[in-house]
């Protein structure tokens, strides 16, 4: 029975995993931009709820042989054959959408619309450690649902340092109505009472961060706080203190990290998101093998 529920887990995760690359590319804007409705190319994004559920990867670049580099740029590995209509671009050129009136300008580094096999297995491994600290307790279910979008949002926020509110709000929403459920069925591990009071506190802590030190400190941090906050808190103020202490430690061994690589110097923003979200594993995962 344990043993199935990790494989379960880990199946969920992987297949969850492989939509994530397709709303992360979307995702991964400017703020104040519209996210986006196309590829690196420019062809419409299209599929279930508006182009936002699919595996990530443009079936018209493939067929033009029009492939994305690690910046965004596109190319073509193809060249056209003899005879081809102009819209479909000269020999040896890469193909442009036929509304195209210039090249598509290149995306953010990091923000690719392509499949991505570390995200998969990033988010199936994430899936099965929490089966496997948890057990069959009903607040797994709870980790299961909410654990992709977390991956997502670290793969946002490593791509362009933004947490969108459209994420973050909703999320902590959610894991509060989520683990109201859970606790009224049996053999629930944790406390619905301290996961609400939790996500306040974590939340207000963050936001006398945001007061002190704007620059260092992002208001969707703030935000994404809450709902960090509602799963730590579920085991317990101990486990809502190492959780965040490890989102710290985290966040600051990469930041000495990058210094001693001459990579970044003290003034150097980076996406705290991710270690947020992994210092909130790692208290989840304790706190589901102490219950």
């Amino acid at each position: 029975m344990y043993a199935t529920l990790i494989v379960v887990a880990v199946l969920w995760g992987s297949a969850t995993g492989l939509l994530l690359p397709r709303a992360a590319y979307r995702l991964s804007v400017e703020p104040e931009a519209a996210y986006r409705d196309s590829c690196e190319a420019g062809h419409p994004i299209t599929g279930p709820a508006k182009g936002w559920l699919g595996k990530a990867g443009c079936a018209t670049c493939a067929a033009a042989g029009v492939v994305p580099d690690r910046d965004g740029r596109t190319d073509s590995v193809a060249t056209a054959s003899p005879g081809r209509s102009p819209e479909h671009g000269e020999a040896g050129e890469a193909a442009l959408p036929s509304n195209a009136s210039h090249p598509p300008e290149p995306v953010l580094r990091g923000a690719r619309y392509a499949p991505s096999v570390p995200v998969v297995l990033v988010t199936a491994l994430v899936c099965g450690a929490l089966a496997a600290a948890t057990g069959p307790r009903p607040e797994l279910a709870v980790w299961l649902l909410l654990a992709p979008f977390a991956v997502l949002l670290a793969l946002v926020d490593r791509n362009v340092h933004r947490l969108p509110d459209h994420l973050t709000l909703p999320l902590a929403a959610a894991s509060a109505a989520l683990l109201g459920i859970a606790t009224l069925l049996p053999d629930a591990g944790g406390s619905w009472p301290t996961a609400l009071l939790g996500g306040l506190a974590l939340g207000a802590c963050y936001f006398v961060l945001f007061l002190i030190n704007p620059n260092g400190m992002g208001f969707g941090d703030v935000k994404l706080a809450l709902s960090l906050g509602v799963v730590l808190g579920w085991y317990g103020w101990l486990l809502l203190f190492v959780g965040a202490f490890a989102g710290f430690l985290f966040g600051s061994l990469y930041g000495l990290g990058l210094m001693a690589l001459r990579r970044a110097n003290r003034k150097s923003a980076i996406p705290f998101g991710p270690f947020m979200i992994a210092g909130a594993l790692v208290g989840v995962a304790l706190g589901g093998l102490a219950a």
